[in-house]
């Protein structure tokens, strides 16, 4: 990230974003997991595209890839929190055993459109991401990033509803 500013910013919209994520994967499939952590990784692009999170399967981290959320900051802020809710409702959606990509895209769209309206922004980015993010790419089954793999910045805070009464 260019500043603390900046990242700040993005924390504190991943933080926020997915509380209401899961408020609405709740509502809408009757579904919650518990105990996730958020990291921020320096997984970059190439000419292939860029992969904006991933979550690593039998694990309770989600990894959201730090070259795009600065873009977005740096061209149209305005698409931060609907990239955000987009991307943590699809990785939300593997964290809760769905692995299937094609299933999980599925899934993200309905769950989109349910809450937001065919129209809406995050509902647009479910059904064709490409238009706003012409080089995102998902990955493959079982992708992992490179051995030599920036370090993940763990968020502070983050799945902070499940957390109060977990520590008395």
């Amino acid at each position: 990230m260019n500043t603390s500013s900046d990242l700040s910013i993005i924390k504190h919209s991943l933080i926020e974003t997915f509380e209401e994520v899961k408020e609405v994967v709740q509502q809408k499939e009757g579904r919650s997991r518990a105990g996730l952590m958020l990291g921020l990784q320096e997984i970059g692009a190439s000419l292939e595209g860029f992969i904006g999170a991933y979550y690593p399967v039998a694990s309770n981290i989600i990894i959201v890839n730090k070259t795009p959320l600065r873009r977005i900051l740096e061209t149209n802020k305005a698409l931060l929190k609907p990239y955000a809710f987009h991307v943590l409702l699809h990785e939300y959606i593997h964290t809760l055993g769905c692995f299937d990509e094609e299933t999980t895209e599925q899934k993200t769209y309905e769950i989109s459109k349910k809450q937001f309206g065919e129209h809406h922004i995050i509902t647009q980015l479910s059904t064709n991401i490409r238009k706003y993010f012409p080089n995102l790419v998902y990955p493959t089954h079982g992708w992992l990033p490179q051995k030599e793999a920036p370090a993940i910045e763990l968020v502070q805070g983050f799945d902070f509803s499940n957390t109060n009464s977990y520590i008395t």
